[in-house]
């Protein structure tokens, strides 16, 4: 373990001397982090050595203590493996929130022309780290919505709520979620949020490519838009959407599994295949 002491000063991490990550031309890194198993007392004091007096008393705003482990683990993960890509000590980082509240690299560089998004849920923690194309992430876990046919005929495109409810009600809740991941996905590679209406975009998942349809007020071209969704644990599920000129294709995807502290490693992520 790496005591709290080499990270003062904004000291680099060693580990971020040692693995060194690149991006391609039109290429995007996944890193996907199981943030529960981040027990260990000496991992939490390193997380917490790198955190911003801000990222503190954001972090201790949080009541219960699963939502100060999540945010701790969360800030402590984007820094260091923003570090991996850019000769920046991950203390030197700083961030700041676009007109709709998503967060952004603000310097040093600015950010070295990188680019991320962070989701994270009970269990799970993604962050997609990129360059020059817009691209979103989002992990949720299923078992944590009760009445998953109310929230969608509330929220959800009249044709993704058709297409629910034309299906046997035991598959309606993993459908859900295939709407809800890739929905969240598109709003926060737009860096918009919830800004953007939920009916005003539906995807067709059941047979095919993922494509996504929108309504004309939203000005977007569905043809530089892809898709993926995955299946990182039995409880969770996870989209990625990304962008390409249209006609051609995203450049490519690799998943790490990661750590807030210590060096990632190539994984293997899980397709989920709606169809």
């Amino acid at each position: 373990m790496i005591p709290p002491a080499a990270l003062d000063a904004g000291a680099p991490l060693p580990h971020h001397r040692a693995v060194r990550l690149s991006l391609g031309p039109g290429e995007a890194h996944l890193h996907v982090l199981d943030h529960d198993a981040v027990v260990d007392e000496a991992v939490r004091a390193a997380c917490e050595a790198l955190l911003s007096a801000e990222e503190r008393v954001r972090r201790d705003r949080y009541r219960v203590a699963s939502g100060r482990q999540q945010q701790l683990v969360a800030r402590a993960l984007v820094r260091t493996t923003l570090s991996r890509y850019a000769e920046v000590a991950p203390t030197d980082w700083t961030f700041r929130e676009n007109r709709y509240g998503r967060p952004e690299i603000s310097g040093p560089g600015p950010g070295q022309g990188l680019r991320f998004s962070l989701s994270h849920t009970a269990g799970c923690m993604a962050l997609l780290v990129h360059r020059d194309e817009e691209a979103g992430v989002d992990v949720e876990d299923t078992g944590r919505i009760t009445r998953p046919e109310e929230i969608a005929d509330r929220y959800f495109a009249p044709a993704e709520v058709e297409a629910l409810f034309a299906l046997a009600p035991e598959l309606r809740r993993d459908r859900f979620f295939d709407y809800w991941t890739l929905k969240e996905s598109y709003i926060k590679a737009r860096g918009m949020g919830l800004f953007i209406p939920l009916e005003h975009f539906a995807f067709s998942v059941a047979t095919g490519p993922i494509t996504i349809a929108f309504d004309a007020r939203l000005e977007d071209d569905p043809a530089r838009w892809h898709f993926h969704l995955y299946q990182p644990a039995a409880h969770h599920r996870m989209a990625v959407a990304r962008t390409a000129p249209p006609g051609s294709q995203p450049g490519p995807l690799t998943v790490f599994a990661a750590d807030p502290i210590a060096a990632p490693v190539p994984r293997t992520l899980a397709t989920r295949d709606p169809r």
